[in-house]
């Protein structure tokens, strides 16, 4: 009986400690790959901040690469679309990208003018 309890308790304590090892490895990969992903994550936020500014619903695709340099033309198509963003298109072929979560912004304000 007490090398039953002996067993138990070093199964318990061995347990523990293994909890204890893999909870750290976790918030340290955790903590790696964040540091890894806070390039994209900032230009997420920058790229929002541009498209709610409050008088422009719309930005060009070239103002938003002037101002989030360093990226592709298609890293930062991407990190607009992860940003909530939409693409069109003018008359003249420019690309212009806007929130989603504007949209019905951009149609008020489009009514508004007719």
């Amino acid at each position: 009986m007490e090398s039953a309890i002996y067993a138990l308790l070093g199964t318990l304590v061995g347990g523990f400690i293994s909890f204890l090892l893999q909870r750290q490895k976790f918030q340290q990969d955790l903590k790696l790959r964040q540091q890894q992903d806070k390039t994209d994550f900032m230009a997420e936020t920058t790229t929002h901040h541009f498209l709610s500014h409050k008088s422009f619903t719309d930005r060009s695709f070239e103002s938003l690469q002037k101002h989030l340099g360093g990226f592709s033309d298609d890293e930062l198509r991407k990190i607009l679309v992860r940003a909530g963003a939409i693409r069109t298109y003018r008359k003249d072929g420019s690309e212009w990208w806007r929130l989603l979560s504007r949209m019905d912004e951009y149609i008020e304000k489009k009514r508004q003018k007719q």
